[in-house]
């Protein structure tokens, strides 16, 4: 009977080691299945970033509607939609029948005052030895100088109603403010224009050296920051393309859509990669932040916030211990640990308890 009691005893044994073995088993399982796969803590640099969709627009100044400053009707265009036009260049011109004829009268006009003060000048010229001899009176000199002062005022006011004329006449020629290309037409050849209270538009001039783009950045993200950071982004039309920009300026006010805040963030371009971008397309942006070196991190998953405290499921002696860390920066991948953790410590990757 003791003999047989051994025997049940090391088969109870034997069912206990295959428990065991059969636990282990599982347990390994689980690790490859990722239900319980831990890692551990490790000291890495940290690029952190901030993701982000923006628009191209042109920057202050590198868009320019050309209007006319007199009224008239429209003689000639000489560009067409999409034409590049250099700074100065005539792009349109407007009948300057009438402006030229009042051109020619000013220039009359101002011949005829320049002769009178002429004349003016030659007659008190021949006075003023004649006062000297006592063969006129003082009145006499004194009315030839009134007469030359009138007539020489009278020259100068003509002269400054033939510079107005000219320059009148000048605005009949529609010059290009800025280099750029044509954008959009909106006044053609015969239509009449009237320039009486404000500048009608020919057409709108877009400089497409002068380009950047605004990037919505979430109010998550907005704090971060900063004018100087880099940033790097791509169009549709161009994907195999990185351009690169620089943060200029972050916009105070919010823009709400759908019930998202988000935040402009201007980026100016400053390498265009030798590629044509225009107004309007659309671009996937990467702002990037700052780079903290061998810093304490774990993978993003391995974190999760609960009552407003970041936790990670530390194990010890085998098993997941919720304990609380300070976090840091992070990436998309990595968050930096700042306490709570040391390195060589083992987290679970996905937390069992995460909220």
């Amino acid at each position: 009977m003791k003999k047989k009691g051994y025997i049940i005893t090391g088969i109870a044994l034997a069912g206990a080691a295959v428990i065991l073995v059969s636990g282990s088993l599982f347990k390994a399982k689980d690790k490859v299945t990722g239900k319980h796969q831990s890692v551990i803590v490790t000291r890495r640099d940290v690029n952190s970033y901030v993701l982000a969709t923006g628009i191209i627009k042109p920057m202050v100044g590198a868009e320019v509607r050309v209007g006319s400053r007199i009224s008239g009707i429209v003689k000639q265009l000489h560009v067409n939609i999409g034409n590049v036009v250099e700074k100065g260049q005539i792009i349109a011109e407007v009948d300057p029948a009438e402006l030229q004829a009042k051109y020619n009268q000013a220039e009359a006009a101002t011949d005829n005052a320049r002769i009178n003060c002429k004349y003016a000048q030659l007659d008190l010229d021949r006075q003023k030895p004649l006062f000297k001899q006592n063969l006129i009176s003082q009145n006499q000199l004194d009315l030839a100088s009134k007469a030359f002062e009138i007539n020489n005022a009278q020259y100068k006011q003509a002269k400054a109603n033939l510079t107005y004329a000219g320059v009148q006449l000048g605005y009949t020629q529609i010059v290009a403010p800025i280099a750029g290309v044509i954008a959009t037409i909106s006044t053609q050849e015969g239509e009449t224009i009237a320039a009486s209270f404000s500048a009608p538009t020919f057409m709108s001039i877009i400089n497409l050296d002068r380009l950047e783009v605004w990037a919505y950045v979430d109010e998550t993200d907005i704090g971060r920051i900063q004018v100087g950071h880099n940033a790097t982004f791509t169009v549709d039309t161009y994907m195999d393309t990185d351009f690169e920009g620089t943060v200029t300026a972050i916009y105070p006010k919010a823009v709400i859509q759908d019930n998202v805040v988000n935040y402009i963030v201007t980026i100016k371009i400053t390498d265009f990669k030798e590629k044509v971008l225009r107004p309007e397309m659309t671009t996937t942006l990467t702002i990037y932040l700052e780079t903290r070196e061998k810093v304490l991190t774990v993978p993003r998953m391995a974190v999760q916030r609960q009552n407003g405290v970041y936790m990670v499921a530390q194990i010890e002696n085998g098993q997941p211990v919720q304990t609380p860390v300070k976090t840091g920066w992070s990436s998309n991948d990595y968050i930096e640990i700042r306490s709570g953790l040391q390195e060589g410590d083992e987290v679970l990757l996905n937390n069992i308890n995460r909220r």
